[in-house]
């Protein structure tokens, strides 16, 4: 009875520990970059209704867009990854901190275009 119940406790250790794995191999962004990500999605915000204004509020919107960026940025260059990761965890982060490095790049250029054709 005994090794039976050792046999039980041990594949049910093994179960847990290959589930365990497989999803922290699927776990997404950590926090911060959650917290990024949402941040990304308000600052497109603010640039499309930069887009739409015209004059002073186009302005206005445009410079705290860049505020934002900035911000943004100072967050992505302070992001380590944490200490004890997986190779695979680690590597999910390094794809995850480039895609928010992206986002940055490609709100930049719509920001440079949109300076752009309003002719500042």
């Amino acid at each position: 009875m005994k090794k039976r119940t050792l046999n039980t406790l041990i594949s049910t250790a093994f179960i847990t520990s290959l589930c365990l794995t497989a999803i922290s191999a699927m776990a997404g962004p950590d926090l911060f970059q959650q917290q990024l990500n949402q941040r990304f999605m308000e600052t497109q915000q603010k640039l499309k209704a930069a887009k739409a204004a015209k004059g002073v509020e186009r302005q206005k919107l445009m410079s705290e867009h860049m505020k934002m960026m900035h911000e943004a940025i100072d967050n992505l260059k302070a992001m380590k990854p944490k200490a004890g990761m997986s190779m695979q965890e680690h590597e999910d982060w390094l794809n995850e901190h480039q895609k928010l490095m992206n986002q940055v790049m490609g709100q930049m250029m719509e920001e440079h275009h949109l300076l752009m054709n309003s002719g500042h």
